[in-house]
């Protein structure tokens, strides 16, 4: 059993106050005074003294277990809840007024009247999002601390690495301090076959042989829907077709992007022999040679 103080009564004893457990990590006992600090701030209970007195309670206990320290010691007997070492001078009133002169108290709700309190932490975290998602923009639920999620409004077109700011959502201040901000850092996962540049999306889109020669109407995926695109006749591998509008949404001055859809030449798996035949009476009549017109050869 842990050592106790003649003068650790409930009240005194910083894991009581807090409410929370000997061997509590370090979150649990920030979760558990950022609940007490919201119950009983003097700011929201103006006069009522019994209610400020728990509130420096709360706060003493919570900078006594956030010290690793001064943790061990007081769990070791070595001090006390006030931080005074056991039989060396050590008080013997509340364990809050040792740490809490008149003065303090006094600047503490001069702070939180004045708005000159401790600001919050930030809290940081990621939201992985699908490509469309990040496309199209909404809204999304990400975590920031254990046990506490967070609703983002997601904006479209929103860039990959890219941070938004959620203002109050972070750690809450002290002694009136504004509370600290959530920053969400987006990551986009990689689609199957969509890919950003700038605001347009680009799109490796497979044409069958007779597509490519004869030309066409072909299906064609965009981040908006699939719509109906016509392939000239004679396209080739390499070939890149427009399709306005169909890239990122437009955004403020920002127009809507394109999406490019470069077309790529797929020959059957197996050609078969009547086409092998008819490349073979064809190449004859039509010699060409594509790498010497491309300058590699």
């Amino acid at each position: 059993m842990l050592p106790r103080g003649e003068d650790d009564s409930p009240m005194n004893d910083p894991y009581q106050v807090l409410g929370v457990r000997r061997d509590a990590e370090a979150e649990e006992i920030k979760r558990a005074y950022r609940q007490l600090a919201k119950r009983c701030h003097p700011d929201l209970h103006p006069g009522d003294d019994r209610v400020a007195q728990r509130f420096r309670d709360a706060t003493a206990a919570y900078d006594l277990l956030t010290d690793p320290g001064k943790r061990a010691r007081f769990d070791r007997g070595e001090i006390d809840a006030s931080g005074a070492e056991r039989g060396f001078g050590g008080r013997g009133g509340s364990w809050s007024d040792d740490l809490f002169s008149d003065s303090v108290i006094s600047e503490m709700f001069r702070k939180g009247r004045s708005g000159r309190g401790e600001r919050g932490a930030d809290l940081s975290t990621t939201l992985r999002l699908p490509f469309l998602d990040a496309v199209h923009g909404g809204r999304h639920r990400v975590a920031v601390t254990v046990g506490r999620t967070l609703e983002v409004s997601v904006p479209s077109a929103v860039e990959d690495g890219q941070t938004l700011r959620l203002k109050g959502q972070g750690q809450p201040g002290r002694f009136g301090g504004a509370a600290g901000d959530a920053l969400v850092r987006i990551e986009i996962e990689p689609h199957p076959f969509f890919r950003r540049r700038g605001r347009d999306i680009l799109l490796d889109l497979p044409v069958t042989l007779p597509e490519a020669v004869l030309g066409g109407p072909v299906t064609v995926p965009t981040a908006h829907g699939s719509v109906t695109l016509k392939v000239p006749a004679g396209s080739n591998t390499g070939t890149t077709l427009r399709l306005k509008g169909k890239g990122l949404p437009a955004q403020g001055v920002e127009p809507a992007g394109d999406q490019l859809a470069r077309l790529q030449v797929v020959l059957p798996e197996k050609p078969g022999r009547d086409l092998a035949a008819f490349l073979e009476r064809w190449a004859g009549a039509h010699p060409y040679d594509p790498r010497r017109d491309a300058g590699i050869l």
